[in-house]
């Protein structure tokens, strides 16, 4: 939003200057992005009048002038200008005038003629970066008067950087408003009274949707004069607030849209065909728009139409096909409240931002539609003439916004600000922002007015107080917290922990998007239902992980691509998915691991990560929990069929997934090298055993080693859970210290060396109860695995 000080310090003129006023404003919610002065430097340039020219004697292309600066004789002035003729009214700077880059006007001779000033562009002036000739002035303009004084240029552009939120602001008054509230001086509202129709002839209006469209207002005005101009401040102000000057009805509707904040616009009357309608429109429906661009309506969009078709994109821009041109006599004006849900996102689907949408999507004053028309139809008459009819008004009240009181408490004011603020102080500010403000118990009952569609909680008051108040004038004090301390059991076990343990084994913590690509989403998780977003962000990020591989996988495609051969990745985040048909959310840890087993030295030989690296990576995770876990060979889509387990609690409920990734998939990515990864549920591994303190015997342990033929199939793993079933008290621990395959074992069977650690509590072990254990443990094993004494 650009807003010409000039122009804002006609509406509301506090004694301060401008930087004091940008950082009032910036302060105040409504920061300043950058200040520009309207016009370069330059001096000694007046409005001049071309008496007369003639033929330069010696140059077919210039002409010597003779111009009125206000002095007592005509000045001579040899110009070269395509445009220069008697009459003409332009800026002449004069000798001793300093132009834009410091270059200084001196008496000269040009092909043998004096020349005692030079007559300018617009270029030359630093008012436009090209031009085609002379600046031509207004015919009333002041001859002698300094250009700078005539054309307001000691002037600045201020341009706000205003969130969505202050939609009230998008407009001069709107600005004016704040500033006057800032300041606490008076705003001078300009007058937009009704104008008196000179003939009775309307257009009918039909509002089809009137819950997108609860006011609609419009005008016809005949007659109208095709060679009007605009006139030289409404084209200056237009500019400065960063719009082209077109024709007179377009710049009104233009100046209105910046002065007050309320989008119109004029349709030529003779390319309508009554009645005018508000309604969605059809699905295929074409619409030519004022930009030359022919787009293609859905039906969901809401449209301006006549009986034939459909004239405007509502809210958004105009037809071409029924624009204003050139020979228009006649127009339509009209002046709408759209409801801002009915046009979010309606510019962006069809590749358009306009000044329209973009006030129209955050929301304009409803109640000023009336002002806005007249203050339009005023200025219509006064620049171009032309008889106006009555306004034709089709208003929905029950679909209009519903402003409702918000309380606001006195006691929060000075707990949340620390300042007291009495009943008139209350007043006069919500009073100055437009509010209605009613005393009530322990406060006032605040209405916001029908332009501020962000007030809407006791937090939004305080907002105000705080922001027009002054940020720094809030009282400063050190902040007093009561509180009680949380409880932190020892059976949870803190994420930072695990994350500590994964950086400390080499590993980086890494942060991916929740959105993945879905043809990613389908590789490394094809079984399951995931959740498609509904307006991506992009086609790569279309749907919702399911699994956290998605972005790992990704991310050490970007590490690999850009050199880096040893990947060591981890993420903690949510997965994504439907159960029971409704869409549910869990926390998961996940790793990824690839390339050497340890950054290339020379006191270990080098090779790279194996399946066991990774598995020792999670069992170093698991052991943190003291919580006994085990692995079961398994089989994953997106795991290498021989490299792949799940990882399961004692009661056999599964946490997680470990394994190599799919040769196929390795290879359809891009990796070179095999990519090992995991996932856990940080629900189950950060639930951990509170550790018990277990008294030292004071008898002697004694350990037995066995060595079992067992079957190819029977994992280590069901050997000592078959151990630990046999509910031997004695024995303490087991381990499998060697898997032997080969010479004097059969074919499919392998030998498995255990050692057993036996010990008492109350006694030292006798060699014949240390056999009776070593028997019973064998006979279990036999008799449920099979197994049998390797001899």
């Amino acid at each position: 939003m650009q807003v010409s000080e000039a122009w804002l310090r006609e509406l509301v003129n506090p004694p301060i200057d401008t930087a004091e006023l940008v950082a009032q404003l910036t302060m105040a919610g409504l920061e300043v992005d950058a200040v520009t002065p309207v016009a370069a430097k330059f001096t000694g340039v007046v409005v001049g009048e071309v008496l007369e020219t003639v033929q330069h004697p010696n140059a077919d292309k210039l002409r010597v002038c003779q111009v009125n600066v206000g002095q007592e004789q005509p000045l001579q002035i040899v110009c070269g200008a395509s445009n220069v003729r008697p009459g003409l009214k332009v800026p002449a700077a004069l000798i001793g005038a300093v132009l834009p880059g410091d270059f200084k006007i001196k008496e000269s001779k040009l092909r043998g003629e004096l020349s005692f000033g030079m007559l300018c562009s617009e270029k030359e002036l630093g008012l436009a970066a090209s031009s085609e000739g002379l600046m031509e002035l207004p015919a009333d303009a002041p001859v002698g008067r300094d250009i700078r004084d005539y054309l307001l240029l000691n002037d600045n552009v201020i341009e706000l950087g205003l969130t969505p939120n202050r939609a009230d602001c998008l407009s001069v008054v709107g600005v004016a408003r704040e500033v006057a509230v800032l300041n606490g001086v008076q705003l001078n509202v300009f007058d937009c009274a009704n104008i008196e129709p000179q003939h009775a002839q309307t257009l009918e209006v039909h509002v089809q949707a009137p819950e997108a469209c609860p006011v609609y207002l419009g005008r016809l005005i005949k007659g109208i004069n095709p060679a009007a101009q605009t006139p030289l401040w409404m084209q200056e102000r237009l500019r400065r607030s960063g719009i082209r000057s077109l024709s007179p009805v377009v710049d009104v509707t233009n100046y209105v849209l910046v002065e007050l904040g309320q989008p119109l616009h004029a349709f030529d009357a003779e390319k309508l065909s009554a009645p005018v309608v508000v309604r969605r429109s059809r699905a295929g429906e074409p619409l030519a728009l004022l930009n030359d661009q022919s787009i293609e309506l859905d039906g969901e969009a809401l449209v301006i139409a006549d009986q034939r078709e459909a004239l405007a994109l509502a809210g958004v821009m105009g037809g071409k096909d029924s624009a204003v041109h050139g020979e228009t006599r006649d127009i339509f004006l009209e002046c709408a409240f759209f409801n801002p849900i009915s046009i979010a996102g309606k510019a962006r689907q069809f590749g358009l931002h306009t000044d329209s949408s973009h006030r129209f999507e955050r929301g304009v004053d409803f109640n000023l539609q009336r002002r806005a028309i007249e203050r339009a139809t005023q200025l219509i008459l006064a620049i171009a003439g032309g008889s106006p009819g009555p306004v034709t008004e089709v208003i929905s009240s029950e679909a209009l916004p519903n402003r409702s009181a918000v309380k606001l408490r006195s006691a929060r004011i000075e707990k949340v600000l620390g300042i007291q603020y009495s009943d008139a102080q209350v007043h006069d500010l919500f009073g100055g922002l437009g509010m209605q403000v009613a005393r009530c118990d322990g406060g006032w009952d605040v209405t916001p007015p029908s332009f501020r569609f962000d007030i809407a909680i006791e937090e939004d008051l305080l907002e105000e107080i705080g922001r027009v108040y002054g940020y720094n004038n809030l009282p400063s004090s050190s902040l007093l917290m009561r509180s009680a301390l949380g409880q932190a059991p020892e059976s949870v076990l803190a994420l930072e922990r695990l994350q500590d343990c994964l950086v400390d084994r080499g590993y980086q913590e890494a942060i991916t998007y929740s959105f993945v690509d879905e043809a990613m989403q389908n590789a490394m998780a094809p079984g399951d239902e995931f959740i498609k977003i509904q307006n991506p962000i992009s086609s790569e990020l279309a749907v919702m992980r399911t699994t956290l591989w998605c972005g790992l996988v990704n991310a050490a495609l970007y590490n690999i691509n850009r050199q880096q051969s040893r990947v060591r990745l981890f993420e903690t985040g949510l997965r994504f998915f439907y159960e029971e048909g409704r869409i549910q959310q869990r926390k998961v840890l996940a790793g990824l691991a690839l390339g050497q087993i340890h950054p290339e030295q020379w006191g270990e030989k080098s090779r790279k990560v194996d399946f066991f690296d990774v598995k020792a990576d999670v069992e170093a995770l698991l052991g943190l929990s003291a919580s006994k876990m085990r692995f079961e060979a398994t089989q994953h889509p997106a795991l290498h069929p021989g490299q792949s387990a799940r990882i399961l609690t004692t009661c056999g409920e599964a946490i997680g997934l470990l394994g190599m990734l799919h040769p196929t998939l390795q290879k359809q990515l891009g990796f070179d090298n095999p990519v090992f990864l995991f996932e856990l549920s940080q629900e189950a591994i950060l639930q951990r055993n509170v550790p018990k303190f277990s008294p030292l015997s004071k008898f002697p342990s004694v350990r037995r080693d066995m060595a079992l033929l067992v079957a190819e199939e029977v994992s280590a793993d069901a050997i000592l859970a078959c151990i630990a079933e046999s509910d031997e008290q004695a024995i303490r621990d087991v381990s499998v210290f060697d898997i032997y395959r080969g010479q004097g074992v059969a074919e499919g069977c392998k030998s498995v060396a255990l050692s057993l650690v036996l010990q008492d509590f109350s006694q030292t072990l006798t060699d014949a109860e240390i056999d009776a254990i070593f028997r019973r443990v064998l006979e279990t094993l036999t008799a449920k695995l099979n197994a049998k004494l390797r001899e």
